[in-house]
C-alpha cells in the first residue's frame, strides 16, 4: 500500500499539473471506487464544472479543494494509481476505473487493480460546527493538518501527520507514552500516526535502533528523541527519492515513473541479507499479521 512518502510524491506532482484546471467531464466504469456515493451519477454531478483550487494531503489521503468549498478526496488503497494523460488519445491502463477530463485538455485517471482505493466528494460541515479532531492530532502545535481535517470532516479522526502537523519531540512523547503497545503497532495505527505503514515503520525503527515490540511507554527520553528524529528523517528522505516501488511495481507516480527509495532500504524486504551496520542477518517475523523486518543485533 502506498504510504505517506508515495502519496506526498503524487501530491507534489498534482499541485503542478491540475491546480487551476476545470473539470469538464467525469467517467466512472467501476462504482466500487465511488462507493460512498449513492451512484456514479451523483459523484459526477459534484465534480463536473468545478475548478480544482488546491491539492493537499493528510496521512494516505489526497485532498483536492474545489471552487465551491467541497473537496475531492482520494485514497489509493492497496494498488491504486493516479495517472496524468496529456491527451485523451493516450492508451488507458488496464483497471482504469475513473477518468476526469479537463476543459484545458488532458485527463487524470484512477487506476486500481484490486479496487480497495476510493474517491469521494466531501461536504464541509455547517458553519459554526467543528469536527471532532483526534486526540493525537490535538497535541500538534500547528501546521496544515488541522485545516485539512476541518475542511474534510471524514479525515478528522486521523492521528497526527509527521509532515503536515507541527509537533515537537516532547509532544510526540506525550502521545507515545499515552499508550502501552508495541512501537510498530503505535506507528502504524492511523488513529495515532497518519501515513506510516509497514515499510516506513520498519525503516524508522531500524534507524532508531529499537525493536518493533518494545512497549511505547517504555522508551527513555533519549530513545523517544531518537525515534522522533528517525521518523522525520526517513520520511523526508523517502519523499526526496519519490517513495518506494517494491517488486510488484504497483506504485508509480502520475507519469508512470517508479520511486527510488527502495534502493536505500536498510531492513524492509531484506530478509536473509546482511545488516549494513553489523553484518548480521536481517530477519522477518510476523507481528499482528504483518511482516516485520529487523536486525536482532542493532535493534534493542
Amino acid at each position: 500500500m502506498p504510504e505517506l512518502p508515495e502519496v506526498e510524491t503524487v501530491r507534489l506532482q498534482l499541485s503542478k499539473e491540475v491546480v487551476g484546471r476545470k473539470i469538464k467531464a467525469v467517467a466512472v466504469t467501476n462504482g466500487r471506487v465511488v462507493r460512498r456515493h449513492p451512484s456514479a451519477k451523483e459523484f459526477r454531478t459534484h465534480l463536473e464544472g468545478r475548478v480544482i483550487k488546491s491539492v493537499s494531503r493528510l496521512g494516505k489521503y489526497i485532498v483536492m479543494g474545489l471552487d465551491n468549498g467541497t473537496s475531492l478526496v482520494i485514497h489509493l488503497g492497496m494498488s491504486g494509481q493516479l495517472r496524468r494523460a496529456k491527451s485523451v488519445r493516450e492508451v488507458k491502463e488496464k483497471h482504469t476505473h475513473v477518468v476526469i477530463a479537463f476543459t484545458q485538455g488532458g485527463e487524470l485517471r484512477f487506476v486500481d487493480p484490486r479496487t480497495f482505493g476510493e474517491m469521494f466528494v466531501s461536504q464541509p460541515l455547517p458553519e459554526g460546527t467543528k469536527p471532532v479532531i483526534s486526540p493525537s492530532a490535538q497535541v500538534a502545535m500547528g501546521g496544515d493538518g488541522i485545516v485539512t481535517r476541518t475542511a474534510v470532516p471524514e479525515l478528522a479522526s486521523l492521528g497526527f501527520d509527521p509532515v503536515e502537523d507541527v509537533m515537537s519531540w516532547e509532544r510526540f512523547a506525550v502521545v507515545l507514552r499515552s499508550k502501552s503497545i508495541g512501537i510498530k503497532t503505535f506507528l502504524t495505527d492511523q488513529d495515532l500516526v497518519a501515513g506510516i505503514g509497514n515499510i516506513y515503520a520498519d525503516e524508522t525503527l531500524f534507524a532508531a535502533g529499537l525493536r518493533y515490540d518494545r512497549a511505547s511507554d517504555s522508551l527513555s527520553t533519549t530513545e523517544v528523541r531518537r525515534l522522533w528524529r528517525s521518523m522525520v528523517e526517513i520520511l523526508a528522505e523517502a519523499i526526496k527519492h519519490g517513495g518506494s516501488t517494491l517488486a510488484d511495481e504497483q506504485f508509480v507516480d502520475i507519469f508512470g515513473k517508479p520511486g527510488n527509495f527502495q534502493n536505500f532500504h536498510e531492513v524492509y524486504a531484506r530478509e536473509g541479507e546482511s545488516c549494513r551496520r553489523c553484518r548480521r542477518i536481517i530477519v522477518k517475523v510476523k507481528n499482528q499479521g504483518r511482516s516485520t523486518f529487523f536486525c536482532e543485533h542493532c535493534q534493542i
